[in-house]
């Protein structure tokens, strides 16, 4: 693990990062609902909570913004490392991190007392997808923001399938959990419409969806790193297939931004 947050987008002028394709399209959305958020509640600083937040590739740079963000994780490491990273940055006054996890959310952290929380990465590993979402919502001030990212079906079985494991990827089309074998990494995966549904049940408003790295994955690395303007012309790619459903349907990861009524 770097000792550096990498980029959740690149700066205007700056050469973007592989660590910048798989965040940036996240990055903008979240940017945008925080920067919404702010001016309806006339508030600078906003509260934030990351769960499942790790060691801060969205945390600190929400802090580099103003905004105080307490991030929940149930690793110690982590933790640790997220200490260190907002350190490095010159937030550590506004990045909190407490050891817990989504299902026992309210033990660590105030309900209804943030007005944006960070679902990434998480959906994927609890038991029970639906509770975990209503736990977030319940987090939330009325008019506060969800940001929602979780691993896309159709992605795995399009990257399996072009890797030549096609019974892997058949099983994994036909697995209510989205898996494509007992080696499978990851205990579930999504489509967009069961995102929405878990949000929307949750009962929240679906302000936008998005593909994220869609072709990222799929592209051979050579290509990238050898051809001059490549990457920014992947990222603009990416970025502009993401608002798009018909791509949806192939992206690696979800992301899915749900609002809570003021």
């Amino acid at each position: 693990m770097s000792d550096q947050t990498p980029p959740v987008r690149p700066r205007r002028g700056e050469t973007p990062s592989r660590a910048s394709l798989r965040t940036a399209v996240v990055w903008e959305v979240l940017r945008d609902a925080l920067d919404r958020r702010a001016k309806a509640t006339g508030r600078d600083a906003l509260d934030v909570l990351d769960t499942g937040g790790g060691s801060g590739n969205f945390a600190v740079p929400a802090a580099r913004l103003g905004h105080r963000v307490t991030v929940v994780d149930p690793s110690p490491n982590a933790l640790f490392a997220l200490e260190r990273r907002a350190a490095e940055a010159g937030v550590a006054d506004r990045v909190r991190g407490v050891q817990g996890d989504v299902h026992g959310l309210f033990d660590v952290v105030e309900r209804g007392g943030f007005d944006a929380v960070l679902f990434h990465g998480v959906l994927e590993y609890v038991e029970d997808p639906a509770e975990g979402v209503r736990n977030a919502v319940e987090a939330l001030r009325p008019g506060g923001a969800l940001s929602l990212l979780a691993a896309g079906l159709g992605g795995a079985v399009l990257a399996r399938a072009l890797a030549g494991h096609f019974t892997e990827a058949r099983r994994a089309l036909g697995d209510p959990a989205g898996r494509w074998g007992e080696g499978d990494p990851t205990p579930r995966r999504f489509t967009a419409e069961q995102l929405t549904q878990l949000v929307g049940d949750s009962g929240l408003e679906i302000a936008s969806v998005h593909g994220v790295r869609v072709f990222a994955d799929l592209v051979p690395g050579v290509l990238v790193d050898t051809e001059p303007g490549a990457l920014e012309a992947l990222l603009k790619l990416e970025e502009a297939a993401a608002e798009s459903p018909a791509f949806h349907a192939v992206a690696t990861q979800l992301h899915v931004l749900g609002e809570k009524r003021g």
